[in-house]
């Protein structure tokens, strides 16, 4: 039989993974501030998240590793917790004691769970993530930007059951519009290298406020630009827009 592999979207980048009896939570989202709003509900608060297995951490932006969140909600800072450098050394200072620091194409593991960090890139250092456990493995694309590395995740996982990617082309405008997350296409693209089961959008809701959105961010909040994208591109991956709260179980 096939291990059960659940995802529920908490809100943003954070997602709620279950493989059989092992749940993991990826950059985790609780609160949110002047210039950074979810612009979706969240659906889980820290308290309500329930134990788990694995948090898993892509790089140390607020909106992807909201460590005060999880210290003032009382969460067990016993809990593994896999990232880059950048990130452990934050996680550290704030008392988490089960740190996993692993950089690109190296891997940890904790129990039955293995987790490899892949090539990103991004406004600041980040690395992606192959999940795996029970012979199901997921891709978590963090914020990243397509990068040509990402490339050679086929060439090292015998099948990606469920791809996570980000898809709103986020651009900084102090910074002259530089681009700093893939877009929908490049979202697509990457899809269609990875032949994943299943692929998710997220990262596209994200907004920074009336004038955030015109002196600092720019970015397309319509998933349905990847989806559309990836019905052209590979038409034989199956894409699911998925509302934060709702659980979805993968082939």
């Amino acid at each position: 039989m096939t291990t059960p592999l659940t995802v529920t979207r908490i809100a943003h980048a954070s997602q709620l993974i279950t493989l059989g009896d092992l749940r993991v939570l990826t950059d985790p989202w609780f609160t949110q501030n002047a210039t950074y709003y979810p612009g979706e509900p969240v659906v889980r608060t820290v308290e309500t998240i329930g134990p788990l297995n694995a948090l898993v951490i892509s790089h140390e932006h607020y909106d992807h590793c909201d460590l005060d969140a999880l210290v003032a909600g009382g969460f067990d800072l016993s809990t593994p917790l896999f990232g880059p450098g950048t990130v452990t050394a934050l996680a550290a200072a704030k008392g988490f004691t089960n740190l996993h620091t692993i950089e690109a194409w190296e891997t940890a593991r904790v129990g039955d769970l293995t987790v490899t960090a892949t090539p990103g890139k991004h406004g600041v250092h980040e690395v992606t993530f192959v999940i795996a456990a029970h012979g199901r493995t997921v891709f978590f694309g963090g914020d990243s930007l397509r990068i040509p590395e990402l490339d050679q995740i086929p060439e090292r996982f015998d099948h990606i059951d469920l791809a996570i990617l980000p898809v709103n082309g986020l651009c900084i405008r102090p910074a002259g519009l530089r681009q700093v997350v893939m877009d929908a296409e490049q979202a697509a693209d990457l899809t269609a290298v990875l032949k994943p089961t299943l692929a998710v959008p997220h990262h596209y809701a994200f907004h920074s406020g009336f004038l955030g959105d015109r002196m600092i961010t720019k970015g397309d909040r319509d998933p349905r630009h990847y989806t559309d994208a990836l019905g052209r591109i590979a038409p034989e991956i199956n894409t699911r827009i998925v509302l934060p709260g709702v659980e979805v179980t993968v082939p």
